[in-house]
């Protein structure tokens, strides 16, 4: 069998392979984005992020028009389920994936759909429905994903038990719901399931909800998740659980007891690696599946990468993109072209949103770093006013020696958004990136960005 030779494969068409590919192709490599799925996109597009966040956007969208007065008598009679909200995901997702085809086409980007297996260091066999492709490269870069994790005690067959996959396909609406693992998916599946009325358990599994977030916005969120009917659990942990044919209860060792409709499993995430013929050409796995690689993503195997989620943290679509693209840029240039930043944004799309970038005042406080504290409160702000969403503060943490900015964190409508402002300035080389910057700055009114200028005024005035 003639074997397909390329410069580059890439393994995995979600943000971490799709960023890569697009630097190679653009460089003059030749490339070849091999998926399992029918479609591209990966995890990300088709049952993770996008159908997610739209889920999200839709149950906001509802949950506003019900509580606001104009409408209120009439959201009484309105009546939408559940599958009926997840129906909008479909088409964002098929939207993007013809893009996707159009990009890789006018790259000149093959795209072979079927299961990828190494079968030597410099070769994979494609599987696909009628026959087997082999296909062979100089550099491979494996962007495959991952996965919920999935205890093999639990029957996730079970209609009434569910994964972060899993709860987007679920075909009723249920009253009630406990999630299990309170990390980012976890809260805003909290989030979500919380704003379309469903009563909602979240147990965690520590003592507070994401404890890499600055402190005030965890407990900003902690908060609200409450204030909207989620019940909370701190420091559980999982000893069994019971399926009947209307309901599904679980037991904590500590000897809580919870029922509710459905469970959601939102504990740990597996590495896409199984079957791959990985470790049969020397490259290492952990425990979760997920493969090990140097600062350069570098695998065991020096001509093969690795990026995104399928190496673990930090988990996140933007950060899988740039991994790519600067991988792509190692491979092209020796890395001449592209560098990946410091400090990377978090984005969770509870509701209110939360996003940040920099440093905490935890992490600033063990640096013994003399910092003081600029807050803008989104109750005074004339455009959280008028959209209804006065809920959030804006923080920045800044240097009062210096004024450099140190950390912006934001809770409240657009902060993965709005937190963008802050990081532009904060990237710059001294003295620009200073909070004199937000203070002297004239920002349209009224506006969101706006809070910038209200939390550096606030700043200055504790300096004084």
């Amino acid at each position: 069998m003639t074997a397909k030779q390329f410069d580059i494969i890439v393994i995995g068409s979600g943000p971490g392979g799709e960023g890569a590919a697009g630097q190679l192709a653009s460089a003059g490599l030749s490339v070849a984005i091999i998926e399992e799925h029918p479609e591209v996109g990966g995890g990300c597009l088709h049952w993770g992020t996008i159908p997610s966040k739209t889920l999200r956007h839709e149950i906001q969208l509802l949950y506003d028009y019900r509580r606001h007065p104009l409408f209120q008598k009439s959201a009484r009679s309105l009546k939408i389920n559940y599958p009926a909200l997840l129906a909008a995901a479909v088409q964002v997702a098929a939207a993007q994936v013809t893009i996707k085809y159009q990009d890789y086409a006018e790259k000149n980007i093959e795209v072979i759909h079927g299961r990828a297996r190494f079968t030597g260091s410099h070769e994979i066999e494609v599987v696909q429905s009628d026959h087997v492709e082999i296909c062979r490269a100089e550099k491979f870069i494996v962007a495959t994903g991952s996965r919920p994790y999935q205890p093999k005690e639990i029957d996730f067959t079970h209609p009434r038990i569910l994964d972060s996959d899993k709860v987007l396909q679920m075909g009723f609406s249920p009253d009630s719901i406990i999630i299990y693992g309170a990390g980012v998916i976890g809260c805003e599946y909290a989030s979500i399931f919380a704003n379309l009325g469903v009563d909602v358990t979240l147990i965690n599994t520590r003592d507070r909800l994401l404890g890499f977030l600055d402190d005030e916005i965890a407990d900003a969120l902690s908060y609200t998740l409450r204030k909207r009917g989620c019940q909370i659990k701190h420091n559980e942990t999982f000893q069994q659980l019971e399926v009947g044919d209307d309901k599904v209860t679980m037991t904590c060792e500590s000897g809580q007891i919870s029922r509710a409709d459905v469970l959601l499993w939102a504990n740990g995430r597996t590495g896409n690696t199984d079957d791959m013929g990985l470790e049969e050409i020397g490259i290492t796995i952990n425990h979760r599946g997920q493969i090990e690689v140097d600062k350069n993503f570098q695998t065991s195997v020096k001509h093969i990468y690795a990026v995104g989620d399928v190496i673990g943290a930090p988990g996140l679509a933007s950060a899988s993109f740039d991994q790519g693209r600067f991988i792509a840029s190692c491979i092209a240039d020796g890395g001449e072209s592209l560098q990946l930043i410091k400090d990377i944004p978090t984005g969770i799309y509870t509701t209110p949103e939360v996003s940040s970038v920099g440093r905490t005042e935890k992490q600033l406080t063990e640096q013994k770093i003399p910092y003081e504290v600029g807050r803008a409160h989104f109750e005074s702000i004339a455009r959280a006013q008028i959209t209804g969403h006065p809920t959030g503060v804006l923080k920045l943490l800044f240097n009062r020696e210096t004024l450099e900015i140190l950390g912006i964190h934001c809770f409240g409508e657009q902060a993965s958004e709005i937190v963008h402002i802050g990081q532009a300035i904060m990237s710059q080389p001294a003295p620009h990136n200073s909070l004199r910057y937000f203070a002297e700055t004239t920002f349209n009114y009224p506006t969101m960005a706006e809070a910038y200028r209200i939390a550096a005024l606030d700043g200055f005035n504790r300096i004084k």
